[in-house]
């Protein structure tokens, strides 16, 4: 028996994405325990906020400028090699950035794992573009998704521990990581069917002037800058830097990342259908504006006239809730970029474009939010940040939904 229409819920996902899902979760542990020591490990050469929150934007520059190779990369090399190399040169970054001696070291350490970082990324998100079923893409990517942020939720709490043995363990603690995620995509890719090189670069490929032309791509490129600016600078960077002034603990740092990692954990255990069933373009506007607002008043647990308690309850608070706003955000973008590229076309140099404009704001973000944290405090940095997070929903506010302009029609699943 055929179904004409098969509900998302019921496809499977390929084996070739669960492995990713499960190398994904380990590399996500890795960087989570790396997350709330690294800007404290950059100040303790005795720099500024602003300085410290460059060793975030470093890596993230290093992606963005090396993307156009990595999509390169990945058409010509497949995605299997790239994914793996991108792997082994983090590790060897991570380690290498444990042994930093200076500010400098550290900044040229960090950054060249970026290199890597973007290699891996690209490749996996074509693999997602290509295995993922067209009427599953919201469910595939929260799945995805869902893994690093499990790991993100164990990641900063390990990382919290790791600290009291001294802040470069940490970075050993995530070489090894890496490791094991290059050994398990190694081993659990190995023989699978992929296509072939030959066949990669022999498909279709979307240029970047054809996704231009879609509204939907230039609302995604506008909202991923916002998203990096915010989930992957700001949060990365000066959120542990908020924590530690609210209360001048270790643990502090990790525990607010881990709870917004909650947040986000448990939205995508539902917003990936939501955004299959309902359309990717109502859950990126609802999850900009929570993450907005949340981010915007991130500065209240520093108002003099909190105790440090209820000072800690609301920043734990407003982290959860701004990361539910990550949730409902991700997955309905992701998804949006492969109902304009499609499963059948080559869209290494449209997904490398998009990560620039992440890593973009990632990039910029940390450094100016510092500078006005420095400048203001970090109320007002909290606050520009919530404002540039809101100016992601002002493409999408106009824009037509994704599902129903670009995705193909349910495909048909075999019933025994």
């Amino acid at each position: 028996m055929t179904s004409p229409r098969t509900p998302a819920s019921r496809i499977s996902i390929p084996r070739e994405i669960w492995i990713l899902v499960g190398a994904a979760f380990v590399i996500a542990i890795g960087y989570g325990i790396i997350s709330p020591v690294l800007p404290a490990f950059a100040r303790s050469f005795d720099v500024g906020v602003a300085a410290a929150s460059v060793i975030v934007s470093a890596f993230a520059f290093f992606r963005l400028v090396f993307a156009p190779v990595g999509g390169e990369l990945v058409s010509r090399l497949g995605e299997r090699p790239v994914y793996l190399a991108g792997l082994v040169i983090v590790a060897v970054s991570s380690f290498a950035t444990a042994f930093a001696q200076s500010y400098v070291q550290l900044l040229v350490f960090r950054g060249l794992g970026g290199i890597g970082s973007t290699m891996f990324t690209i490749s996996a998100m074509a693999l997602l573009v290509r295995l993922a079923p067209p009427s599953a893409r919201g469910r595939v990517s929260s799945t995805y998704a869902s893994a690093f942020l499990i790991g993100g939720m164990i990641g900063p709490v390990l990382g919290g521990v790791l600290a009291g043995w001294g802040m470069r363990m940490p970075f050993i603690v995530y070489a090894v990581a890496l490791v094991i995620a290059a050994a398990v995509v190694a081993i659990g890719l190995r023989g699978a069917r992929l296509r072939p090189a030959e066949e990669h670069i022999a498909r279709d490929v979307v240029s970047l002037a054809e996704a231009w032309r879609s509204p939907v791509y230039r609302a995604v490129l506008v909202s991923g800058a916002s998203n990096g600016w915010t989930n992957f600078g700001v949060r990365v960077a000066v959120l542990p830097l908020l924590a530690a002034a609210v209360l001048d603990e270790a643990w502090v740092a990790g525990a607010a990342l881990a709870i917004g990692a909650v947040g986000t954990a448990i939205t995508l255990q539902f917003s990936g259908r939501m955004a299959d069933r309902l359309g990717r373009r109502p859950l990126v506007i609802s999850g900009l504006v929570v993450m907005g607002t949340t981010m915007a008043l991130m500065g209240l647990s520093l108002h003099p006239a909190l105790s440090v308690g209820v000072g800690l309850t609301v920043l734990f608070g407003l982290s959860l809730v701004s990361g539910v706003g990550a949730g409902l955000v991700n997955p309905a973008q992701q998804a949006a970029v492969a109902d304009v590229i499609g499963r059948e076309r080559n869209g290494g140099r449209v997904l490398s474009t998009v990560q620039m404009a992440q890593d973009g704001g990632a990039i910029v973000g940390p450094i100016l939010v510092g500078l006005v944290a420095d400048r203001f405090g970090f109320g007002t940095a909290f606050l520009v940040t919530g404002l540039v997070c809101l100016v992601g929903v002002v493409p999408w506010v106009t824009t037509p939904e994704p599902l129903v302009h670009h995705a193909p029609p349910l495909e048909v699943e075999e019933e025994s």
